[in-house]
């Protein structure tokens, strides 16, 4: 028997992000039951209700009262996926964790490919790569592309479903949809990547949960991060490398300024003392931005260091 109850500790723990998946559910833990019971290590099924409006919660309440290895978290109101890995993550026993969501575009029998890697030692995170067609394809091509190009990590496709060891969720700050960064943040801390393909399916039931306009979002995203990762610990190499080459320019305008009103040609020139004020002003405000980041770099390491402490404390 594979299959965790309350008095068998998991190795693997799926965690399955659910808003209005009532209609799933059900073929989505029979699925997984079958796919899991096999297996020769144990495994239980972490399954969030991210806040449903429909019948997911008493269909969650019937799924975990007739299959002890089905544990549920609830959110009151919806909080996204990050929020939701991170909650069930919390209650999960094992020491691998698995994202999959409930919608059974992906199917649970896909499941050990994306553990094996780990369980073998060969692999800190496995990412799935999408196998057929789907919804969105083009934009999904476009993002992963630009991860590659940003983060320089060799993975063809970074928002699919995945496997990672529990020590990851301690190391990946998981804010608002930064799930879909999980895979570059994990490679910048050292932690080994593999992939697997995995086919994805036609939704059988209920309605995708995003649109178009999280477009726009996922690339402030990107940027957020790649700006974190890059310069997150120096960020006076940002705003100050900016702030002395505006400073600088400013100073030069104002050279020529000078030229222009005291010598030879005797004439001024009003647009360039607007224009050296804003080169100033602007180099100044952001060499200020980079102290002040500088600070809260240093405040953040600082956390890191107490945190660190009191872990080995702890462990002690």
């Amino acid at each position: 028997m594979s299959l965790a109850t309350n008095s068998t500790l998991p190795d693997v723990s799926v965690l399955v992000p659910a808003k209005d998946e009532a209609e799933n559910l059900a073929e989505f833990v029979r699925l997984t039951r079958e796919a899991l019971l096999p297996l020769p290590y144990a495994c239980e099924l972490v399954i969030v209700n991210d806040g449903s409006h429909d019948g997911t919660p008493r269909m969650l309440e019937e799924l975990s009262a007739k299959h002890p290895f089905v544990r549920v978290v609830t959110h009151r109101a919806q909080r996204g996926i990050a929020d939701a890995l991170k909650s069930g993550a919390d209650v999960a026993r094992g020491r691998v964790l698995v994202y999959y969501p409930a919608d059974l575009q992906y199917l649970p029998s896909d499941i050990p490919a994306l553990v094996g890697p780990i369980l073998d030692g060969q692999a800190d995170v496995v990412t799935g790569i999408k196998q057929g067609g789907y919804n969105k394809r083009f934009v999904s091509g476009i993002y992963n592309a630009l991860s590659r190009w940003l983060f320089g990590v060799r993975v063809k496709d970074l928002n699919s479903v995945k496997a990672y060891r529990r020590e990851i969720m301690d190391a990946v700050p998981m804010r608002p949809d930064w799930h879909r960064f999980m895979v570059v943040i994990a490679a910048s801390q050292g932690f080994r990547l593999a992939e697997r393909p995995i086919p994805v399916h036609p939704r059988r039931a209920g309605a995708s949960k995003f649109g178009i306009g999280r477009i726009p979002v996922g690339v402030l995203d990107l940027m957020s991060v790649w700006f974190q990762l890059r310069f997150g610990r120096k960020p006076m190499l940002f705003f100050g490398i900016i702030g002395a080459m505006l400073f600088l320019l400013g100073l030069l305008v104002g050279g020529v300024a000078l030229y222009l009103r005291f010598g030879p040609p005797h004439v001024g020139f009003r647009p360039l003392l607007d224009l050296i004020m804003v080169l100033v002003i602007s180099g100044v405000v952001l060499f200020g931005f980079g102290f002040v980041g500088e600070m809260l770099a240093g405040m953040r390491e600082e956390l890191r260091s107490l945190e660190r402490e009191v872990q080995r404390k702890v462990d002690k």
